[in-house]
């Protein structure tokens, strides 16, 4: 018997659910990751998902319902799950509890011994505790305000999963008004990066994410104000959307401008050091941190790392002035694809910087990025590596498969262009 798109879609996220709660329960919280083998399982689940939303230009609104309760499942199952002995959330518990406390994040140092009565069972794992915190003030506040309400690294965690499922609530809209699909918002849900790093991990990023969201749903509804904001907040949670201020060109007015930049540097103000602005660890990260980063590497060894880490910053720039000359309509295409641009010539590319790409990739321009969302999986074997102490580097074979997917698939998606381009003017000859 031939099954139908949606008892296909039925039986894939029957795998996926089954894959990542095998991952969950395998994963007990002591420095190694997730297991790989388990979340590919889910992976390779989804990518077929991916192939059923592109060859159906529609499904049953149940069908969709039902996705998005196995979605809930799977985050309900990561959220059981302890919490890493050095995961960020640690970092996150560690600044909202110091601010409350009536100190500067981006002053003081965890590991310095004047401050060790501060810390809790929660903090005393964190990592780089040498460091000060380099988390922007948008993150800052959102730590202060989850910790005012409970103080646990498990109170993060759920506040980042209710983030995740405002996310899930903003795209539908987003789909509604650009006349996609609603099936496409599993393409979202579905990805087992969410599980994994909102709700296992607990990463602010999709903090920032739902502001991001937010805020191109709002220029969707010719809200401007609003969108000039929720656009200003989700920098404030970590640069790397500031790439897209060029698709905000002529989009926004100068005074939704002027009254976002006021909100951002108002969110800096309870964090300045005798009228300074302060950055904390920002400037070491991007002068030693590394991770996943071939094309930086590469550009590294010609040029200083704030040189390149500018020239990160510049490309996006560039892909979103592009888009911004090209194409009168906004585009999710556009958000996607200068984000990702950036975040390909980082210094760092965790799987979890990906989150920030998931609501924009659903079209095939973007499918290269829906592909390296999946592709980025088999770096977690480094955490598994480092436990039993070998060095924090990954190996040439994982960047060669994690890049090499994205090439191929982009590759595959130009030449089909250029087949389907000279098509026409075979036939006229």
């Amino acid at each position: 018997m031939k099954l139908t798109p949606s008892r296909r879609l039925y039986a894939l996220g029957t795998i996926l659910l089954a894959a990542l709660f095998v991952c969950a329960r395998k994963f007990d919280g002591h420095g190694e990751a997730f297991p790989v083998v388990s979340l590919l399982v889910g992976a390779v689940a989804y990518l077929l998902a991916i192939r059923e939303f592109f060859c159906s230009p529609e499904f049953p609104k149940r069908v969709v319902v039902i996705g998005l309760v196995l979605a809930a499942l799977w985050h309900v199952a990561f959220l059981c799950i302890p919490t890493g002995s050095d995961d960020d959330v640690r970092r996150y518990l560690w600044d909202g509890r110091i601010q409350r406390l009536g100190y500067n994040p981006y002053i003081v140092v965890p590991a310095n011994p004047a401050f060790a009565a501060l810390h809790t069972a929660g903090t005393r794992t964190l990592n780089h505790a040498d460091l000060p915190s380099p988390y922007p003030p948008g993150a800052q506040l959102f730590f202060r305000a989850v910790t005012a309400i409970h103080e646990s690294t498990f109170a993060l965690r759920v506040a980042f999963t209710i983030c995740d499922a405002v996310v899930v609530i903003a795209l539908l809209d987003i789909l509604r008004r650009t006349g996609q699909g609603a099936h496409w918002i599993l393409a979202y849900a579905w990805n087992p990066l969410l599980a994994t790093e909102v709700a296992g991990s607990g990463h602010v990023d999709i903090f920032g994410v739902l502001l991001l969201a937010v805020s191109f749903a709002a220029l969707l509804r010719r809200w401007r104000a609003i969108a000039a904001v929720a656009f200003a907040l989700a920098i404030a949670v970590k640069f790397l959307p500031i790439v897209l201020l060029p698709l905000y060109w002529r989009r926004v007015r100068i005074r939704d401008a002027v009254l976002a930049a006021i909100v951002f540097v108002l969110l800096y103000l309870p964090f300045l050091n005798h009228g300074r602005i302060p950055i904390g660890s920002l400037g070491t990260y991007i002068q030693s941190f590394r991770f996943n980063d071939p094309v930086f590497a590469a550009l590294e060894r010609v040029a200083s790392p704030q040189i390149v880490a500018g020239f990160a910053a510049l490309v996006g720039v560039l892909i979103a002035v592009w888009f911004r000359a090209r194409f009168e309509t906004l585009s999710a295409d556009a958000f996607a694809c200068s984000m990702a641009a950036s975040l390909l010539c980082a210094p760092v590319v965790y799987p979890w910087y990906l989150l920030w790409l998931l609501p924009f990739a659903r079209s095939v321009p973007t499918l290269p990025i829906i592909i390296w969302t999946v592709s980025i999986i088999p770096t977690y074997i480094v955490w598994h590596l480092r436990a039993p102490g070998h060095p924090w580097v990954l190996p040439g074979w994982i960047v060669l498969l994690e890049y090499g997917a994205v090439a191929m698939t982009a590759a595959a998606i130009i030449l089909g262009r250029r087949i389907d381009r000279a098509a026409p003017q075979r036939s006229t000859d």
